[in-house]
């Protein structure tokens, strides 16, 4: 499971201190970004290689409120990639007691400039494939 640290800055708090629920979103896709980096794949050069990644799909469940100053950690599991889609879940949860905050879910396709769907190359595919499978979760262990 891949995990991204986020802190709630004041800017994402309405003035009850409370984390916007629009954040969440925002959270799921630095996490995402950072995922894929992580797996050696450059946001910036599959966008030169013609490639654009819109979300089909995306939800939240708000569980607890998030609040100014809360240290976050946003974990992001691929739950299915084939050339064409990426699909992940996400969970929000309070570094410190590890209260689940919020889970979500997201569904990006990968369309060409005419914005129809296209299938990733190699380049791209092999190394997200890769790093997926060494972040699956071991057999028996907690999600």
């Amino acid at each position: 499971m891949f995990c991204f640290a986020e802190t709630v800055r004041f800017a994402d708090t309405d003035m009850m201190g409370v984390a916007h629920h629009a954040n969440y979103f925002r959270w799921f896709e630095s996490a995402r970004v950072a995922f894929l980096q992580a797996a050696g794949v450059d946001l910036w050069d599959l966008m030169k290689a013609g490639y654009s990644f819109p979300i089909r799909d995306a939800r939240c469940a708000y569980k607890v409120s998030a609040r100014y100053g809360d240290c976050l950690d946003i974990q992001a599991t691929m739950l299915e990639l084939t050339r064409a889609k990426m699909i992940f879940s996400y969970q929000v949860r309070r570094r410190g007691d590890a209260k689940l905050l919020a889970e979500g879910y997201t569904c990006n396709v990968f369309t060409n400039a005419d914005g129809k769907v296209a299938r990733l190359r190699d380049e791209f595919y092999q190394p997200l494939l890769s790093f997926c499978e060494k972040e699956k979760p071991a057999a028996g262990s907690e999600p």
